[in-house]
C-alpha cells in the first residue's frame, strides 16, 4: 500500500507546553500502532523551552537562567544535544507512523521522512540539503553546535538550519525536528551552563530562515504544513479527547518529573 493510501492526519501548528509537546508524540505513536491515523504535526513551544537530549547531563543546563527567564526544561526521548526552542524563533514538527510501514534502515528512514522538510525549504526558495562536509563540534551539549551529521542535519549556505532526530519504538517510529526561523544566538547560548562559545561563533555555524530571505513566520509554517500534507496525502485533523487526556497524564507523570528531566528515568515505564 502506498503512503498516500494510508490514513494520515495533519495537526496544524499549535502552541503547547514543552511537556505536552513531548507527550503528544508518544500518544500519537500509540494511536498509530493501534491502527489509528498516522500523525503529521507542526507546533510551537509556549513558553520557550530547552529540550535536552536523552543522554544529556543536566549539569550542562543553566537552571538559574532558565528559571529567571521563564524557560521550561524537559528531556526528549531522542538523543543529541539540547535545543533552545524559542516560542517565536523555532518551528517544530513531528512525523509518527507504525514501524512496519517505514524502512528498517535508519539512514533510509531519515531520507524518507525528511523529504517534506526539504520540499518546504524549496517552496520557500531556500537552497538546503543534508550536510555533506563534516565540521567539528563547538559546544557538545548544544545540538546546533555539535559536529554536523549527514544523516539528519540540514544546512543552507554551509550553516545548520534544521536538526532532526528519531525515536524508534518496536511498534512505531517518531521523527521530530527543529527548524530555525530566527536563531537568537545569545539567548540560545545562555540556556547552557558556561558555554565556551561566543554569539559570533554561533552565527558562523547556524543560520535561520529569516537569514535565508524568508519574510514572515506564518509563510514558513504554511509551507511546512502544505509540504507535509502533500507528502502523505493527509487530511487536516485534530486530537481526540482521549488523546489529550493521555497526553496530559504523560506530561505530568513523565516529562515534568524530576526523575525524567534530571536522571532520564521514566516514572511511567
Amino acid at each position: 500500500m502506498e503512503r498516500t493510501e494510508r490514513e494520515w492526519r495533519l495537526v496544524r501548528e499549535e502552541s503547547q507546553e514543552g511537556t505536552i509537546n513531548m507527550a503528544l508524540d508518544e500518544v500519537a505513536a500509540a494511536t498509530a500502532a493501534a491502527g489509528g491515523p498516522r500523525t503529521l504535526r507542526v507546533y510551537r513551544w509556549e513558553p520557550s523551552t530547552l529540550s535536552l537530549g536523552y543522554h544529556q547531563d543536566p549539569a550542562t543546563v543553566d537552571w538559574t537562567f532558565c528559571d529567571r527567564e521563564g524557560i521550561t526544561v524537559t528531556r526528549r526521548p531522542t538523543g543529541g544535544g539540547g535545543i533552545y526552542h524559542d516560542s517565536w524563533g523555532d518551528i517544530s514538527y513531528s512525523i509518527v507512523a507504525p514501524a512496519a510501514e517505514l524502512p528498517g534502515n535508519l539512514m533510509e528512514t531519515y531520507e524518507l521522512l525528511c523529504e517534506p522538510i526539504l520540499d518546504a525549504f524549496e517552496r520557500l526558495g531556500v537552497e538546503a540539503g543534508f550536510a555533506e562536509e563534516s565540521q567539528p563540534e563547538i559546544h557538545q551539549p548544544a545540538c546546533y553546535l555539535r559536529e554536523l551529521h549527514p544523516a539528519h542535519d540540514v544546512v543552507a549556505g554551509g550553516k545548520k538550519l534544521s536538526g532532526n532526530a528519531q525515536y524508534r519504538r518496536k511498534d512505531a517510529i517518531i521523527q521530530h525536528g527543529s527548524i530555525s526561523f530566527e536563531s537568537l544566538p545569545e539567548r540560545h547560548l545562555s540556556a547552557f551552563a558556561n558555554p565556551e562559545t561566543t554569539p559570533e561563533e554561533f552565527e558562523a555555524r547556524v543560520t535561520s530562515l529569516r537569514q535565508q530571505g524568508v519574510d514572515g513566520r506564518e509563510r514558513a509554517v504554511e509551507a511546512l504544513e502544505e509540504s507535509l500534507r502533500a507528502w502523505a496525502g493527509a487530511e487536516e485533523g485534530t486530537w481526540s479527547d482521549a488523546e489529550l487526556a493521555a497526553a496530559r497524564e504523560r506530561a505530568d507523570g513523565k516529562f515534568a518529573s524530576e526523575a525524567w528531566n534530571r536522571d532520564g528515568d521514566d516514572p511511567l515505564d
